[in-house]
């Protein structure tokens, strides 16, 4: 039987288990975003916004510039009448043909770009003589064309005379009827103008710009991992080379290099799963080795090395298990204390390789002698040995140590130094713990070193209690 008594347990690698992944969320596809407002129908606000402004700015400068024109061609009418009257009224003036003079200013007022006639007659020595004429409802101002002209006559050949002058201002009603006839034009083909930009804007926009970054939307919307190495297409003529040309290569390019990532992070993923996999296998192999390793270790650390029986340090760590395990079932425990008798002979006859083959056949005896499971055989010295006995009383310990005792007669070792027999024998001391009389152990192991003293002066080769 085994000398050590020792309780195994089984022990497996255990894996931890699969890590459970937590479902992420998945974020909404981008074609099932809703727009809050195109590109280009923001370009289009933008454009209409400009061109209400520039229409604004367009209507106010040509209106000026209008005005202007409208101007000048009032003062080219008045012109023309001053040209056209100036010598009818020199005439009148110089008759003193004052009827004449009125059906003259009746006749320029009746002119429409006219509003008012200011005529000034000179008289020797005394003030001139105004005479005025104004349209009716003519309103005054300063913002009309005004034309003034000097009237003079030559009775003779080689003399002037200035007889008076004469004022024509232009009527200011007809210059802003003239203007709102051609605002409503300018509003119109400014507007007009404005509008058919802005749908050219967003025609030019939608087909050249808005389709194709649909389009790319809707490719990025696709991609997967396994869809890398399908390239964007924008299907435009090779001719047009701009900006979507640089997105389209961006994207595909950035397509190339997420599909080389993600390849190469394929392969090491499986280069770290199949080297994970050698890893676990050598640690399996080296923690087998070493659990191995360590229970040779720990055998030999709690076995004597010569008899493969349990050593004193194994022999005082049971030594307290059985005797708690004793008082707490109330179980008998007793002890056997076993001696070689005259082995310092057997030593000096035979040497001490002969004595360490003695030490082993006694080992072999009590291994064949003490069968039970709960049997506890140790070396705990030299040549002592004990004999650790659970649920037996004196009585019977002391049949067991007969049995062993005859069990080495029978086997015959030879032993010539002895003073008792021709063959090795045993001294054996019994004894029984007592719970009344015993607190500790080693008060049952002195009370069994006592009855091997006992036996050894009665003669030894005997048990003794």
């Amino acid at each position: 039987m085994s000398a050590s008594r020792s309780a195994g347990c089984e022990s497996g690698v255990v894996s931890d288990p699969p890590a459970t992944v937590a479902a992420s969320p998945v974020p909404d596809h981008p074609s099932d975003t809703v727009l809050g407002h195109s590109l280009g129908r923001k370009l289009v606000l933008a454009t209409l916004v400009f061109s209400l402004l520039f229409t604004g700015l367009s209507v106010a400068a040509r209106t000026w510039l209008a005005w202007q024109a409208n101007v000048v061609t009032m003062n080219t009418e008045l012109a023309l009448i001053g040209d056209v009257f100036q010598r009818a009224l020199t005439k009148a003036i110089w008759e003193m043909d004052r009827d004449d003079l009125l059906a003259h200013m009746a006749s320029m007022a009746q002119v429409q770009s006219v509003g008012r006639i200011e005529l000034r007659l000179r008289q020797s020595g005394r003030p001139p003589e105004v005479l005025q004429q104004r349209k009716l409802g003519a309103p005054e101002g300063g913002r009309v064309p005004t034309l003034q002209r000097e009237l003079s006559y030559s009775p003779y050949p080689g003399t002037v005379e200035v007889i008076g002058d004469f004022t024509l201002q232009g009527d200011e009603r007809l210059l802003w009827l003239r203007l709102r006839g051609e605002l409503l034009e300018i509003v119109l083909t400014q507007v007009l103008q404005s509008v058919l930009l802005a749908g050219l804007i967003m025609w030019l926009f939608h087909r050249s710009v808005t389709v194709h970054v649909r389009r790319i939307a809707r490719h990025l919307a696709t991609l997967t991992p396994e869809t890398l190495g399908r390239p964007l297409q924008l299907q435009r003529a090779a001719a047009h080379r701009d900006e979507l040309t640089l997105l389209e290569a961006g994207v595909n390019h950035l397509q190339g290099n997420l599909s080389d990532y993600l390849a190469r992070q394929h392969r090491d993923e499986r280069e770290l799963a199949a080297h994970r996999d050698r890893l676990a296998d050598l640690v399996d192999a080296k923690t087998t080795e070493l659990r191995a390793v360590n229970t040779r270790l720990e055998r030999l650390s709690r076995a004597d090395p010569l008899t493969d029986l349990a050593n004193r340090r194994h022999f005082d760590e049971v030594k307290e298990t059985e005797l708690r395990r004793a008082r707490r079932q109330q179980l008998p425990l007793s002890l056997l204390v076993c001696d070689v008798d005259y082995f310092k002979r057997y030593n000096d006859t035979y040497g001490h390789a002969h004595g360490d083959q003695c030490l082993q056949a006694v080992a072999d005896a009590l291994k064949q002698t003490f069968t039970r499971s709960g049997d506890f055989c140790a070396r705990i010295g030299g040549e002592e040995f004990a004999v650790l006995l659970p649920a037996l009383d004196a009585e019977q310990a002391v049949a067991a140590a007969e049995r062993l005792r005859a069990r080495l007669l029978q086997m015959g070792l030879p032993h010539t130094g002895s003073l008792v027999a021709l063959h090795v024998t045993l001294s054996i001391g019994v004894a029984q713990f007592d719970e009344e009389t015993m607190q500790r152990f080693d008060e049952l192991m002195q009370r069994a070193d006592e009855a091997l003293y006992r036996a050894k002066n009665r003669g030894r080769n005997r048990v003794s209690n």
